[in-house]
């Protein structure tokens, strides 16, 4: 992910990663790339339903040893 910005939501609870990424792909460019680590287990279910509901791509959606880390691409 050399191109992406890392976005580090670990700790945060439900529903502050989706805000939170919400808030801060508003300031990227159409096509940008962003990786959302997180903690939360509803991680796993809110994060792939906001890039759905938004239109973003969700590329990638890893297990880490302590949460979770989702490559998004923002919208064009």
């Amino acid at each position: 992910m050399p191109d992406a910005i890392v976005y580090d939501l670990k700790g945060l609870k439900c529903p502050l990663p989706v805000m939170k990424t919400r808030k801060r792909m508003q300031l990227l460019a159409p096509g940008a790339l962003i990786a959302v680590e997180t903690t939360d287990p509803l991680a796993v279910i809110d994060i792939p339903h906001f890039c759905h509901e938004d239109g973003h791509t969700l590329v990638e959606s890893d297990a880490l040893e302590t949460g979770h880390r989702f490559l998004i691409r923002k919208k064009t």
